[in-house]
């Protein structure tokens, strides 16, 4: 399945639980379509907590001609609860794909609330990110429970699901099938259709039968540990006029 095809809306708000992988999908989905001759922009919404978020790729965003909006400032790590106010564009330049990356749970998505008279009016969908390796999330009374908070939170409704089942660098085919079949489940208990799976390209032959396309993704969000500097080093080892400089 393309960028394109799940992308069917002018704009795809990428919501769920935390930690399901929502930035990796929305990066993911910004670099596709681009790369596909799209206008894109990606607003990074997530004010709510700073582990992963879709500015920590601001320079490969751009480089591959996506537009990004965030909140403005030196540290990519920093808490800082805004909104930019750049945000408007994503909403009102239809010559644009817009896709939208939330903070998790209802209480990040509130942020959307405030626009959702303009979102509404808007070409837009709602995607719920499932992984079922979330603890939170994993039985299906506990997904559709958190779903059907979001969508009380926001005002909108949801439209699709995705399967982003994961365990990092642990991930196998068989989490990948663990998560398809929480997504059946939830999308029998709410009549919301599965849209796709997501998994790295390594995966992708073995996948057959999942009953929904599966996406191709390259991993692009780094664990702070993982994440190297210019010599090659992860942080804890650059020198210290390296990282002051960071």
């Amino acid at each position: 399945m393309t960028a394109a095809e799940i992308c069917a809306h002018r704009l795809s708000i990428i919501t769920g639980h935390y930690g399901t992988g929502k930035t990796e999908l929305s990066v993911n989905l910004a670099l596709s379509l681009a790369s596909g001759g799209e206008r894109v922009i990606l607003a990074d919404l997530d004010i709510v907590n700073p582990y992963f978020r879709s500015r920590e790729r601001r320079q490969l965003l751009e480089e591959s001609g996506v537009r990004l909006i965030a909140t403005s400032q030196a540290c990519t790590a920093a808490d800082v609860p805004s909104i930019p106010a750049e945000l408007l564009a994503v909403l009102e330049d239809r010559t644009a794909r817009g896709v939208l990356d939330t903070g998790g749970d209802p209480g990040g998505a509130r942020v959307l609330a405030r626009f959702q008279p303009k979102i509404v009016g808007e070409d837009y969908q709602l995607i719920y990110v499932l992984n079922a390796n979330r603890p939170e999330v994993r039985e299906p009374e506990a997904a559709v429970s958190c779903l059907r908070a979001i969508e009380n939170t926001t005002g909108l409704i949801c439209s699709a699901l995705v399967n982003n089942t994961h365990l990092c660098g642990e991930t196998t085919e068989s989490e990948i099938r663990k998560g398809a079949a929480l997504a059946v489940e939830v999308s029998r208990r709410t009549g919301i259709p599965v849209l796709c799976h997501t998994a790295e390209e390594r995966f992708v032959p073995s996948l057959a039968g999942l009953g929904a396309p599966v996406f191709p993704i390259a991993v692009q969000m780094k664990k702070p540990w993982e994440q190297t500097g210019a010599d090659g080093r992860p942080p804890s080892c650059q020198p210290k006029q390296v990282l002051q400089a960071l």
